[in-house]
């Protein structure tokens, strides 16, 4: 069952609830803070609505004390003789003055459910208490019982009144005797209660909400700290794990430390499967390539150019698994200042008869997030095929992107590459200059390195007038 048109039923609305409350998505910090705030609130409505009932409910016990002990008095002062009901002079100076606010009033039951008035204390100066259309049956079914009913005085003021219908000795009719008192003070008392109460609940409730903020940071601090550690392992920043934590952490941070071992261990293992296997192709390929060097004809010719090819997709395959299981390792930071300045001063060396200078720039904190080796390989074959075709200048420059990459830029003011021939560069053993030594897989060499890492490489024209390399890698925060 629904409450309207479009509306969800109660259970709809739990479901929700618990849908929110147990998300895997989300904040735990909120999740714990709503959860305590909910319960809070509810907690200090629940404890403001019991205490103002109560007061208000107190007070109306009172007030019926008093009432009852003006029947009573009423009662007292009340005989039947043979003329009608009589009355003994009450001297209670509240019921003497008009309009005081304190009235009594006798009566009888009449036809058609009603009362008619047979006395009233002088302070009703004339009026008569307000009787409910239900308050006859009432009485009659309650004989003797005390009835309260909020009714409206003479002046407007709202009243207490209390009922009774009672057997008089001497009479055969009953009588009801009724007693009323102004209760603007007890409702003013009421409300002056209320809004303390409220008041003090609302300054107690953003106080233990506030202490379950403080308290679930506070708690919840080596959880922050935790991540802040696995986040900065995973940029580079750190091997391991280093700190200690409480009871119910420390053997989720252990066991995040036997995972980190878990995968070094993995990858080393797949180094020296690497390694292996490279020595043991290499070492037949070596002897094959020996022997057809001391035949000649056309199959040593075939053995010995089929050797290289085979050789070289060797080597292709393994350096493509060393930095593919160098990639997934976590931990791993080389500052790029200075590896660029290693190459710089080796290549300018290599390079000194030309004279061609390069000016590199990076920032001091820039770090790539992987092996030095893999860095070294990648800008070194970039910077020498730079400096292969500068006439006398190549610029080097880094920075970062704030996205967890890194820019590096490698210009020259050589001949450049025409934007046809830029992707067929890229190529494994393209060469677009026979004239130029080398063997053509410095950029591919380049390019797969960069994949591995997840990383890319694009062509531009440069300022300088030559070839610009533009290489995205990921970065490791200081």
């Amino acid at each position: 069952m629904t409450d309207g048109a479009g509306g969800e039923t109660a259970a709809d609305g739990v479901r929700s609830w618990r849908r929110w409350v147990g998300r895997p998505g989300g904040s735990l910090t909120r999740r714990l803070i709503w959860l305590a705030s909910a319960w809070i609130v509810l907690a200090l409505v629940l404890t403001g609505w019991a205490l103002t009932t109560q007061y208000q409910e107190s007070a109306l016990r009172r007030l019926g004390n008093v009432l009852s002990a003006t029947i009573d008095e009423v009662v007292v002062a009340s005989n039947a003789g043979p003329d009608g009901l009589v009355i003994a002079e009450i001297k209670d100076a509240a019921t003497l003055r008009p309009l005081s606010g304190d009235y009594w009033a006798v009566a009888e039951p009449a036809p058609g459910d009603r009362l008619r008035i047979l006395a009233r204390s002088p302070s009703l100066a004339g009026s008569d208490l307000s009787v409910p259309p239900e308050l006859p049956p009432r009485l009659a079914s309650a004989f003797g019982q005390i009835i309260s009913y909020n009714a409206i005085g003479p002046r407007g003021e709202p009243l207490r009144v209390a009922a009774s219908m009672k057997q008089l000795p001497g009479r055969s009719a009953p009588v009801v005797f009724m007693a009323g008192i102004d209760r603007s003070n007890i409702d003013n008392d009421t409300r002056q209660f209320a809004t303390f109460t409220w008041t003090s609940l609302l300054i107690l409730g953003v106080g233990l909400v506030i202490a379950v903020f403080l308290q679930v940071q506070i708690g919840l601090r080596p959880l922050f700290s935790l991540r802040n550690e696995i986040a900065d392992v995973r940029k580079g920043k750190a091997a391991r794990i280093a700190r200690g934590y409480p009871l119910e952490i420390q053997p989720l941070a252990e066991q995040v430390n036997r995972l980190l071992d878990h995968n070094q261990e993995t990858v080393e293992r797949q180094r020296t499967h690497v390694g292996n296997l490279a020595h043991a192709l290499k070492t037949p390929l070596s002897v094959m390539l020996a022997e057809a060097g001391t035949q000649q004809g056309p199959l040593p010719d075939m053995v010995r150019k089929q050797t290289e090819v085979m050789k070289a997709q060797v080597d292709h395959h393994l350096r493509r698994a060393r930095a593919a299981a160098r990639a997934q390792m976590l931990g791993e930071r080389t500052p790029i200042a200075e590896v660029l300045d290693e190459m710089a001063v080796m290549l300018e060396r290599v390079f000194e008869a030309r004279g061609v200078e390069i000016d590199w720039r990076a920032l001091d904190d820039l770090g790539f997030r992987g092996e030095r080796q893999d860095l070294q390989e990648i800008l070194g074959n970039l910077m020498e095929n730079a400096c292969k075709w500068a006439k006398r200048r190549v610029r080097v420059s880094a920075g970062t992107t704030g996205l967890g990459q890194m820019i590096v830029v490698v210009e020259d003011d050589g001949p450049g590459l025409p934007a046809d021939q830029r992707e067929a560069a890229l190529e494994r053993g393209a060469r677009m200059d026979e004239t130029t030594p080398g063997s053509g897989l410095g950029l591919s060499i380049v390019v797969e390195l960069t994949r591995a890492y997840g990383g890319r490489i694009t062509l531009a024209d440069s300022e300088l007038g030559g070839l610009k390399v533009l290489l995205e890698l990921p970065t490791a925060e200081a």
